[in-house]
């Protein structure tokens, strides 16, 4: 059952609320005083509050802002109920949290109106909360698939583009080291060509997952960069650490013993990389940063494949 918290220090209106309330189907919750109000509050989480305004101790405009200050996150109807009927009190009932203000003595026709009205403020305002949750569901899924290569499941070059950008700002302010790697799968379109298409995706597949579990840290960051080629970015990693965890990416593609026929470089799938490590002198941009890595596996490429070059 719905509570009420009916907050009044006559003793005579609070029963006379209660009764009303109770007629309404609700549980009435009584305080005498602003400051048992609170405490009540507290304890009990009512679905509405009516409130009288002159109280001894705290006064009703007062027990409405601190009840306000300990749910801020939520809406809790909160009509005020005086002998007052000047503007200025509407004014001050409204300002200290109040939603709305009747002059006592209260109908009950008129007390039941204004609780079932704010009520329904209450669903509605529950139904926009539940749907704007979902449309920021909705927005985090299509942001991760913006951000997710559809094929493999790892990181796209959309959100590689996006990361290295903050990733070279944040070495810049932090002095760290950063380094970038680009991976080639050796004669990939050989592959696609004798296996199929189908074969080749799942043979990517694999590759991503073999790439993503060389990423021990929670920093390194894989990407598939595009067709055949993944991209590895290091934080806080100079080039021995850099060709190390490449190194260890190359060595997972070729436990996965994938058989590759068409290949010059060996009978087993392999990898082909180019490491570098950000340079001020070097690098004027992500561009600059990103080539050097390129070039470094153009020379793998050209010193027979399947290897790790630093540029």
């Amino acid at each position: 059952m719905p509570k009420i918290l009916i907050v009044d220090d006559s003793p005579t209106i609070l029963a006379a609320l209660a009764t009303m309330v109770r007629a309404m189907k609700f549980e009435p919750v009584t305080a005498e005083s602003g400051e048992k109000a609170i405490e009540l509050f507290t304890a009990e989480r009512p679905d509405l509050v009516l409130l009288d305004v002159n109280m001894p101790g705290i006064d009703g405009y007062e027990t409405a802002r601190r009840i306000r200050a300990a749910q801020p996150d939520e809406w809790l109807p909160i009509i005020f109920l005086s002998a007052n009927e000047y503007d200025q009190h509407l004014e001050r009932a409204i300002e200290s949290g109040g939603d709305d203000y009747l002059v006592k003595p209260v109908s009950p026709v008129v007390l039941s109106a204004k609780i079932r009205a704010l009520q329904r403020l209450d669903q509605m305002r529950g139904k926009l909360v539940d749907v704007s949750k979902e449309l920021s569901a909705a927005n985090q899924r299509l942001e991760t698939l913006a951000n997710q290569d559809g094929l493999t499941g790892i990181a796209n070059r959309r959100a590689f583009d996006s990361l290295i950008e903050r990733e070279i700002a944040r070495a810049l302010r932090s002095r760290e080291p950063l380094s970038v790697a680009l991976c080639d799968v050796d004669h990939f379109k050989a592959y696609n060509d004798r296996y199929g298409h189908p074969a080749g995706d799942e043979c990517l597949r694999k590759i991503s997952a073999a790439i993503a579990r060389s990423c021990r840290r929670g920093t390194d960051f894989a990407a598939r960069y595009g067709g055949e080629e993944f991209a590895l970015l290091l934080p806080d990693t100079p080039a021995e650490g850099a060709l190390k965890v490449v190194e260890k990416a190359r060595q997972e593609v070729a436990a996965l013993a994938i058989p590759h026929e068409a290949s010059s470089a060996g009978p087993l799938v392999s990898l082909s990389a180019g490491v570098a490590t950000f340079s001020l002198d070097q690098d004027k941009s992500a561009a600059d940063f990103i080539a050097r890595a390129d070039q470094a596996l153009y020379r793998a490429k050209h010193q027979g494949r399947n290897r790790v070059v630093c540029g």
